[in-house]
């Protein structure tokens, strides 16, 4: 397969096709159990000025698995390597004004616009968890993917100096002396020039997991001409409290548990369950509220409305109408005169009136005073008046 692959390769040469970066990460240009001890390629020049075509080549190094990468100088801050493996072409690279990198299962090897190099082995975590990464130096990187592409951010002092996201399947940054490079599925490889100590970049902290989305209230559901319900979240997580506003039953709270199983119904009657940290506020009203809290004593409540009641049911039964009154009130002081059902007596004064009989006209019942003898009367518990069916005449 990696014959096909390179003959692949020279076949693309031949027809006039730069294989950069890319190609080498299938494979192409290292092999998969190269050395494993980091270093970086500094040949001295050879063949100078062989193909003046391809630019001047300036030097020819041998990688750590044994590819030759031959470099040539195009022009200032470009740079050009010519990869071969056991004398076949495998892969081309071009560093124009940055860095450019190839991967060979974890090898890799980078070349700068000014024509240096860097190639080591095995400080790669291929397909890296986003998080927060140290390097072998203490270099504190943070990995994280934002619309499909990773990308990388240097945290100093605890804050992160802003992420640079790939626009290429493989990208080369330094940070400080660390040279890293990221691959397309978040594969991450640090190494520091002239440092005895390389690693993997290693995973320090995760990122915090997303906060769940906030449970929100359903919708107000009409179950009659004024009589409406809404579900909402409870203060305690999975819980949910179904409102229902009434017209004339009055607001009912139910807490129900994650299965929908009522655990406590407040209601006009029974408006407040401090057990549960539930109470409704204007239980007698037609805009009342739920409150919610989780602890007891002071810890303030967290209020809800109730859902609104429709058009035409604003009425608040809390304070009903009083029904009209059938008695015309008395009128102020003593005017001579009483009304009965309508009906219109005269009462005589003075020394007349002890004694005098009172009659309505018509078949009604006549209320008869005694006066001042009624008085004594009644004093004696004999009664205070009588009653005496009209005959007709008087007599």
């Amino acid at each position: 397969m990696r014959t096909a692959l390179r003959t692949a390769i020279a076949t693309a040469l031949v027809a006039g096709v730069a294989i950069t970066a890319p190609a080498l990460a299938a494979g192409a240009a290292f092999a998969a159990d190269g050395p494993v001890a980091a270093a970086t390629a500094q040949a001295k020049p050879t063949d100078a000025g062989a193909d003046a075509s391809k630019g001047t080549l300036v030097r020819t190094e041998t990688l750590l698995n044994g590819t030759v990468a031959k470099i040539y100088k195009v022009k200032d801050l470009s740079y050009r390597a010519e990869l071969f493996y056991q004398g076949n072409p495998v892969g081309v690279l071009e560093a124009t004004t940055r860095s450019v990198a190839g991967n060979d299962n974890g090898e890799f090897f980078v070349l700068n616009p000014d024509g240096t190099t860097y190639n080591w082995d095995r400080n790669y975590v291929p397909g890296a968890t986003s998080g927060i990464y140290r390097l072998a130096d203490g270099t504190l990187m943070e990995l994280a993917k934002k619309d499909g592409r990773y990308g990388l951010q240097l945290i100093e002092n605890g804050k992160g100096r802003g992420f640079t996201y790939l626009n290429a399947p493989r990208q080369v940054w330094t940070y400080g002396k660390a040279v890293v490079v990221l691959e397309q599925d978040g594969g991450f490889a640090a190494y520091i020039p002239g440092s005895a100590r390389q690693a993997a970049p290693k995973l320090v902290e995760k990122p915090a997991p997303a906060p769940a989305p906030a449970p929100t209230p359903g919708p107000v559901v009409t179950l009659g001409e004024c009589t409406v319900q809404q579900v909402i979240p409870s203060v305690f997580a999975q819980l949910t409290v179904t409102l229902t506003n009434d017209l004339e039953k009055g607001p009912k709270a139910v807490l129900n548990d994650e299965a929908g199983k009522p655990i406590v119904v407040l209601d006009r009657d029974h408006a407040a369950d401090l057990g549960q940290g539930l109470t409704i506020k204007g239980a007698n009203t037609t805009t009342p509220k739920l409150g919610q809290r989780t602890q007891g004593g002071d810890t303030p409540y967290a209020w809800t409305a109730f859902p609104k009641l429709p058009k035409g049911c604003e009425k608040d039964t809390a304070t009903p109408t009083p029904a009209p009154s059938t008695t015309t009130p008395a009128p102020a002081g003593n005017t001579g005169t009483t009304t009965n059902n309508g009906q219109t007596s005269v009462i005589p004064k003075g020394g007349v009136a002890a004694g005098a009989e009172l009659s309505a006209e018509g078949d009604s019942t006549a209320l008869i005073a005694a006066g001042a003898g009624a008085a004594s009367l009644a004093a004696a518990g004999l009664g205070f008046v009588v009653l005496r069916r009209r005959s007709g005449a008087r007599g």
